[in-house]
């Protein structure tokens, strides 16, 4: 006794299969739904606090506590308002929502400027040089005019009232006193 294919879609037996097969999915994906929310802390966030110009040992404790980690990815350039390694900026931002563990990444505040080479500038204009030192990130301090046939060309830099040489590093935002010759023999 063999059964045509639309006899067996409309016999019980179909339905039953159809109905186990439906209820065996159902399960399996309200147990799949339980597991990750208990593996994944679905429900548990932990709110990012703000670390600006915080210290790093500040952090690192706090962060403990929250049982969150951290992970310092640069130092930006040096800025005078933020303290020595404080935090400049942090991601994800402060007052975000983030799951246990998590890492948040830092950037931190060097300790002083970075150091610049001093230019060679002997020979060049008041002006010229004037311009590259502050595109380079000095100041400048003092003109001082020794005798010397160049009207306004420099002749020498001095830094804290040392004769300073072309080659040596400084840090940056540091004050150049210019030594200019006065166009006199």
């Amino acid at each position: 006794m063999t059964m045509s294919i639309f006899q067996f879609i409309r016999s019980k037996r179909f339905f039953k299969q159809v109905a186990m097969a439906v209820l065996v999915t159902l399960v399996f994906v309200f147990l799949l739904k339980w597991w990750f929310g208990v593996t994944t802390n679905h429900d548990h966030k932990i709110q990012v606090p703000d670390f600006q110009k915080v210290t790093l040992e500040e952090v690192a404790k706090k962060l403990k506590e929250l049982d969150l980690r951290f992970e310092v990815i640069d130092s930006a350039s040096y800025n005078p308002d933020y303290p020595n390694t404080s935090v400049i900026e942090q991601n994800p931002e402060a007052g975000e929502f983030v799951k246990e563990n998590r890492k948040i990444y830092l950037t931190l505040n060097p300790s002083k400027y970075r150091d610049v080479v001093l230019p060679d500038l002997n020979g060049r204009t008041k002006r010229q040089a004037m311009t590259h030192l502050r595109s380079i990130g000095f100041k400048i301090g003092t003109l001082t005019y020794v005798k010397d046939i160049g009207k306004d060309v420099v002749r020498g830099m001095r830094h804290n009232g040392e004769k300073i040489q072309p080659g040596k590093k400084l840090p940056k935002n540091s004050t150049i006193d210019l030594i200019l010759g006065d166009g006199k023999q």
